[in-house]
């Protein structure tokens, strides 16, 4: 039987390129369901994955370092009340931080000061914060209209109110100059932050603010964790990662309330607090906020539970819709073939019996119309695949929504519209065969 396989691949592809148009219509079943199952795949998964990100580092991912330390009244709850102010953090810590803790997503240096910025004759009074590309990202910014800057270039962010008041109401003020202690800067980029301390501010990388005050220091180091369940833990690796690199001597235990300002009974000379720990603490006296500290990590952990098992289910539900999707886009492919293939085999009932009386056995005659739905549905799946690939892409660049194609989708697309094929031939092949070849002769 094997033997006659290019034979066979032949009379397909002769059959097959008899009747073009009914070819590409039956091809055009498993090309659509084929590239909806690629679509819905890669729509699914970049969902999934904004869902991830968005879900694992939701609210309080954030962990914030401040150069200087000091807590009013902590003494009646065992914490330190520290030195105040102080230029001991560097560079060098953030770099540190970065490599040598876990779990950190994103991490930007910083320092800030306020004064004039000049743009032309107009000159405002405002907050300069010196800051890294990763500052966008750990606050989520969207730039509207511009982008961050690439690298430590002359180039600056602004807030919406710090461009209104620079340039005025309805101005684009992308590629305009402003100028900070005579550093000019090119506007790249206006940001749509909401926060109230970076509606009025100018952004510039950090390097170049620190070179034009004559610093070494930084005054603050902003990091976003990867998981929001874990803020806490890398805040007190940070902490302790701080401590080693400043020389700051480890005194007698002093549980987690004294611990968030210093070392047993040895003030820190910089202050590590989580997003979570300020939204708890605003407002409130320091034992109350002692209080709520010394409970935080409890909270972290059931928030991060909580999270997993939603992004669980919110998975699982998606991964049966793509799946049911999928299924029935392909069973009307594979229902199309099946269909033009019994047509085929009404069609071709005396060339079927001809070929039985020149001593083709059933299993010939089978192979025979089972290569043409192959080479039918393997061709559909081909060109499948390739709109597949170039819808997601289309709906990336011109929707905006984040798509996913994951190298292992085209192949198990190709593989399942090959099997499409091959399920729903075999019917169509299997009446070819059991056809009587003396009344097949007969027929006209």
């Amino acid at each position: 039987m094997f033997t006659l396989m290019p034979v066979n691949i032949l009379l397909a592809i002769r059959s097959l390129n008899r009747n073009r148009m009914r070819t590409v219509l039956t091809m055009l079943g498993i090309i659509i369901g084929v590239a909806a199952v690629l679509t819905m795949v890669a729509l699914g998964t970049g969902a999934k994955a904004s869902v991830e990100g968005e879900v694992s580092s939701a609210g309080t991912n954030m962990v914030f370092v401040k150069a200087g330390n000091y807590t009013r009244g902590g003494e009646s709850v065992g914490i330190v009340a520290g030195s105040g102010a102080s230029k001991t953090l560097t560079p060098a810590d953030a770099e540190a931080i970065r490599t040598q803790v876990k779990g950190i997503a994103h991490l930007s240096p910083g320092l800030a000061l306020r004064t004039f910025v000049v743009s032309g004759s107009n000159r405002q009074f405002m907050k300069i914060q010196g800051v890294s590309a990763d500052f966008a990202l750990v606050y989520g910014w969207v730039l509207s209209p511009g982008h961050m800057w690439k690298a430590d270039a002359a180039e600056a962010v602004l807030g919406k109110e710090a461009a209104t008041k620079l340039f005025g109401a309805g101005v684009d003020p992308i590629g305009q100059s402003v100028s900070v202690r005579d550093v000019s800067y090119v506007v790249v980029g206006v940001t749509d932050g909401l926060a109230d301390d970076q509606k009025d501010v100018l952004f510039v990388p950090w390097q170049r603010l620190q070179q034009s005050l004559g610093a070494a220091h930084l005054e603050t180091i902003t990091l976003a964790a990867e998981k929001a369940g874990e803020a806490s833990r890398i805040a007190a690796d940070v902490a302790a990662l701080l401590r080693k690199r400043h020389g700051i001597a480890a005194g007698p235990p002093a549980g987690y309330v004294a611990a968030q300002r210093g070392s047993g009974t040895t003030p820190d000379d910089f202050t590590v607090e989580t997003q979570a720990a300020q939204a708890l603490t605003k407002g409130l006296y320091t034992p109350a906020a002692a209080f709520a500290l010394a409970n935080l990590p409890k909270l972290d952990e059931v928030t991060l539970d909580e999270m997993a098992d939603t992004l669980d289910r919110a998975s699982g539900t998606m991964t049966a819709l793509l799946a049911s999707i999928a299924g029935v886009s392909l069973i009307v492919g594979g229902i199309g073939i099946m269909n033009i293939m019994l047509a085929s085999v009404t069609e071709r009932t005396r060339e079927i019996g001809i070929r039985r009386a020149l001593g083709a056995k059933q299993s010939d005659i089978v192979l025979q119309f089972l290569i043409e739905t192959v080479l039918l549905a393997g061709a559909g799946g081909v060109l499948g695949v390739i709109m597949g690939l170039g819808i997601p892409l289309a709906i990336s660049h011109f929707a905006g929504v984040t798509t996913v194609i994951k190298a292992w989708a085209p192949a198990l697309a190709f593989s399942v519209s090959v099997f499409t094929g091959i399920a729903f031939g075999i019917y169509p092949a299997m009446r070819a065969a059991k056809m009587n070849p003396v009344e097949a002769l007969r027929h006209e």
